[in-house]
């Protein structure tokens, strides 16, 4: 093999460069990942999983975590699917497992309660009609980096694969990912969880 040839097979050089690391199951990621992207990131940090349960489980002091950079100038969104929701009936029948979808979200939306008062943080539902396409493909931005986790048939979130994406150039995979939210935000319907109960 020939010296261009070793490289090309060992070096990215295509879009597939933005493209960090993959694992065959979410739940492989590992938490400290998650953790350096959420403390990292300084302008964005946009979770548009369909229920984000696992986050607040996975990720010790969240809560103070999220207050804190709100409150430094970044913007934190969260994109729900609506727990009332003909996607998410259909969603909970087809995982049919105790925790329900809906309980998942309502598990979100309980501890986005405790952020209510912070300015910079943001919440909406997708819109019904983006219901289909919101359920089958969760994208979590902090800044230049994403976390993407496309919903395999009967799987629930753990269980799917997840792609680790870094930016590194217009139009690659990380921009069509952060199109794809986008686009559901702009559609979505604002929530603000009730305050939490004292």
């Amino acid at each position: 093999m020939t010296l261009p040839n070793i490289l090309r097979a060992n070096v990215k050089t295509g879009h597939d460069r933005e493209v960090l690391a993959v694992y065959p199951h979410r739940s492989a990621c590992p938490r400290s990942v998650w953790a350096q992207l959420i403390a990292e990131a300084r302008s964005e940090v946009f979770l548009a999983g369909y229920t984000n349960y696992f986050v607040w489980l996975e990720q010790p002091e969240l809560l103070q975590t999220l207050r804190r950079k709100a409150e430094g100038g970044c913007r934190i969104r969260f994109l729900l699917g609506d727990p009332d929701s003909d996607t998410t009936r259909e969603r909970e029948q087809i995982e049919d497992v105790a925790l329900t979808v809906s309980t998942r979200i309502r598990v979100t939306l309980e501890s986005l309660g405790k952020l209510s008062s912070v300015e910079g943080v943001e919440a909406r539902f997708s819109a019904p009609e983006d219901g289909p396409n919101h359920v089958g493909l969760s994208v979590f931005r902090f800044d230049e980096h994403a976390l993407v986790t496309p919903h395999l048939a009967r799987t629930v979130g753990h269980d799917s694969p997840l792609m680790h994406l870094r930016r590194s150039g217009e139009n690659g995979m990380f921009d069509r990912f952060a199109e794809h939210i986008e686009e559901l935000w702009s559609r979505g319907r604002d929530i603000r969880p009730a305050p939490a109960r004292a």
